[in-house]
């Protein structure tokens, strides 16, 4: 069973992607190709996008963790 990559490398990796669409849309010769391109840019800037959100809302689920043990605390106390 594959392990899921860190966010990093897989951000790394989208902005690599990032960069070879760059290139393809210079090279780019009608408006199937350019229409193409700009599908997969708006993909994978909705799936970096949709990285980010997720580590934001990691982030905000383990303060919310901390506040709940704190309360637990306080109350037992």
């Amino acid at each position: 069973m594959d392990k899921h990559k860190p966010s990093e490398e897989m951000i790394k990796e989208l902005d690599n992607l990032l960069s070879k669409i760059n290139a393809m849309e210079i090279v780019a010769s009608d408006d199937y190709q350019k229409n193409s391109i700009k599908i997969m840019r708006a993909l994978v800037e909705g799936q970096i996008h949709s990285i980010n959100e997720f580590g934001h809302l990691k982030k905000a689920i383990d303060l919310l963790t901390l506040q709940l043990f704190d309360v637990q605390n306080k109350i037992k106390n």
